[in-house]
């Protein structure tokens, strides 16, 4: 895998933001990529499809959203929403000089990008939705909320695994124990105290407030925000087939209302793909070949 710079950036209120930058190979200058993870996840998500996407000439940007990673953690959880995230990949983009970028979105990070469209729309070349659109499913958001926030005793890393494989392994039932390994070097950090998930328990406040409505609440109707977004732009759409976040209805109108969409369902696969399924990697790839 290619190393990644370790990059740091100033949001508006003044926090200090993390990105790992991923230097191009060599050859014609194509547009950047920015890679947004999930909500309780990491720019470490992005760790094997990262470099590979920059081995086909693109600078790429996995970004630890605030709250998650090395990100700085807020002090107002009210910030924990999708138009602050918004705003901080805007100011991101702006101290690199980075004027219009391609987007790779699971989950949260494809609803950050949605709200990006409504707010700077000329900065978005294309966009991946990974797992998300324009409705989330109820089931898995009440999923969601029974675990985020939560602080599981972990002792090691073999209780870590553990713990990863119970929350993802039935919408990841392909992964081997090594794999749920890495996973949890993923989404655990090492602190003074032990093990601990890698991101701020207060992002899970939104979901006290309102559980089933908490990821869409700055957007409630994005349908016109993903048909702005998509219109004139490549899109794709990865998701999992047995997916309760995207369901099928959903997927199946997102293509109904842009044809050009191009749809790749993962079998036997739930929320949210790794993007690291042959099928998933073969779709990215053929996504930014015929990308500007």
């Amino acid at each position: 895998m290619t190393d990644a710079a370790m990059r740091t950036w100033t949001s508006a209120d003044g926090l200090t933001l993390f990105a790992r930058d991923y230097a191009p190979a060599d050859g014609p200058a194509r547009t950047p990529v920015v890679c947004l993870h999930g909500l309780t996840r990491n720019s470490r998500d992005f760790e094997v499809v990262a470099p590979r996407i920059a081995a086909s000439g693109r600078r790429v940007l996995a970004l630890d959203v605030r709250g998650r990673g090395r990100s700085a953690w807020d002090a107002n959880p009210l910030n924990y929403n999708p138009a602050v995230y918004a705003g901080d990949v805007i100011g991101l983009l702006e101290q690199s000089g980075i004027s219009r970028t391609h987007f790779v979105g699971t989950s949260m990070g494809g609803l950050i990008t949605l709200t990006l469209s409504a707010m700077r729309p000329d900065l978005i070349a294309g966009v991946v939705l990974n797992d998300v659109g324009p409705e989330v499913g109820a089931a898995g958001l009440a999923r969601i909320a029974g675990y985020v926030g939560g602080a599981p005793q972990v002792a090691s890393w073999a209780d870590a695994a553990a713990y990863a494989k119970a929350v993802n392994g039935e919408a990841l039932p392909g992964l081997t124990d090594v794999d749920w390994d890495r996973f949890a070097r993923r989404v655990f950090r090492e602190t003074d105290k032990g093990l601990a998930l890698d991101y701020d328990p207060a992002i899970s406040d939104v979901f006290k407030v309102a559980p089933t409505a908490a990821p869409a609440a700055a957007a409630p109707d994005l349908w016109p925000l993903f048909t702005a977004m998509a219109t004139g732009r490549p899109l794709l759409l990865v998701r999992g087939a047995d997916s309760d976040i995207l369901e099928d209805a959903v997927a199946d109108r997102m293509v109904a209302l842009l044809p050009h969409m191009v749809r790749v369902d993962i079998a036997g696969v739930g929320h949210a793909p790794t993007l690291e399924e042959p099928q998933a990697k073969a779709a990215l790839d053929t996504y930014f070949a015929g990308a500007a």
